[in-house]
């Protein structure tokens, strides 16, 4: 089999122990992967590039270790899935493996199909990530032009019109609405996405001031509508709110509404300032919010922010789930994603993204229960009622 012909992934296998690392080549060989070979981490870190796929790497290694390795990927791929092996596990490299993005953690000796099925999920969740991240920058300049004032006044007018739709997450197994995700929307023609919108917001330097309006608009929504009796609301943050000083405490207008706010962490990208955003989230707790991570399943970032927010709600990233019933391997995904978030007794897995009832019955084969999408109700004004339950 030629590279060309190989469609499975590019894997890099980094181990010391020969044995090991002719068994993984060999293994991965054969299943149609196109295989790199490195004896240490060092001669591992000589061979990345945007080429590869996926990495398996022991963790004792001479000269540059499996961990430090990682760290090295880390500082030029955020979407690069990394597998360690040990053969001596413990509590603080386990820890300090899921901090820096791991996918799997592999006990030596482990099976063929145990290698087999993680690195099949590592090439897949790689190839996720950059794909959704490579249709973002594409992009571009949303708002079309590049004069400062304009650009400005057109922000600010985008502010002004503002609101919110909001879409149904049902619980299929209660058979009714368990919580609502605000969307942002804007009737400004130019701006009316939330990314157009962020975007240009970042461009400007006033993020805040999105996270602000939004956090206005949905206060002002609970006052003013009926919420179903119990239902959440789940609020979207950039990751940059968390550090404005008028998030949490008496400035927050969703304050009153704590117990139903679920704060959703979008955005995958590495949150900076760790000890201030630990802090800002210890506060939202102590006054009665919630934290949610989204996009949980596509890429570093996500597992990233897991790990940092210890977050009592996760959602799965919408392409895990579009014709999940026709893939295998997105099927794997799903599940141990539910698994982990029930082993963690996290309160809720929330899968965003369902549209037929194929997506759904696969879902709810695989665990899940907490179903958000086109198939219940389109966003629309405070508050949508959910249909299908």
């Amino acid at each position: 089999m030629t590279t060309a012909q190989r469609t499975r992934g590019t894997v890099l296998v980094a181990d010391d122990t020969d044995a090991i690392r002719r068994f993984c080549g060999q293994a991965l060989d054969g299943a149609g992967f196109d295989v790199r070979l490195a004896a240490d981490g060092r001669q591992a870190a000589d061979h990345l590039s945007p080429h590869l796929d996926a990495i398996v790497s022991d963790i004792s290694m001479p000269g540059m270790d499996g961990l430090s390795l990682l760290r090295r990927v880390r500082d030029i791929d955020l979407d690069l899935q990394v597998v360690l092996m040990t053969g001596a596990p413990d509590v603080q490299s386990a820890i300090t493996a899921l901090e820096y993005g791991a996918l799997r953690y592999m006990t030596k000796p482990f099976t063929l199909d145990t290698l087999l099925s993680n690195v099949g999920l590592a090439v897949t969740m790689s190839r996720l990530a950059r794909t959704k991240r490579e249709a973002l920058d594409l992009l571009g300049d949303d708002a079309g032009t590049d004069d400062p004032q304009a650009l400005a006044a057109l922000f600010d007018r985008a502010l002004t019109e503002l609101h919110m739709e909001y879409q149904p997450i049902v619980s299929w197994r209660d058979r009714r609405v368990r919580a609502f995700e605000a969307l942002l929307r804007s009737r400004c023609d130019q701006l009316s996405t939330p990314l157009a919108l962020l975007r240009t917001a970042q461009r400007l330097g006033r993020l805040h001031e999105v996270g602000r309006a939004v956090r206005e608009a949905v206060a002002k929504d609970l006052t003013r509508a009926d919420v179903p009796e119990r239902a959440l609301v789940f609020v979207n943050l950039h990751p940059d709110d968390l550090l404005d000083p008028e998030l949490g405490g008496a400035s927050d207008p969703l304050l009153p509404h704590a117990w139903r706010i679920v704060y959703e962490i979008t955005e995958r990208k590495a949150l900076s300032d760790l000890r201030a955003v630990k802090d800002r989230v210890a506060i939202l707790r102590r006054d009665g919010f919630r934290i949610a991570v989204d996009d949980v399943g596509a890429g570093y970032a996500g597992l990233a922010t897991f790990s940092l927010l210890e977050p009592e709600v996760i959602k799965l990233d919408m392409s895990l789930v579009r014709d999940v019933h026709r893939s295998t391997t997105k099927q794997r995904i799903v599940k141990s994603i539910v698994d982990l978030g029930r082993d963690l007794k996290l309160e809720q897995v929330v899968i965003e993204g369902v549209e037929t009832t194929d997506e759904r019955d696969a879902l709810l084969s695989l665990g899940g229960d907490c179903l958000q999408g086109f198939l219940f109700a389109r966003p629309g004004p405070p508050f949508p009622v959910a249909v299908g339950l």
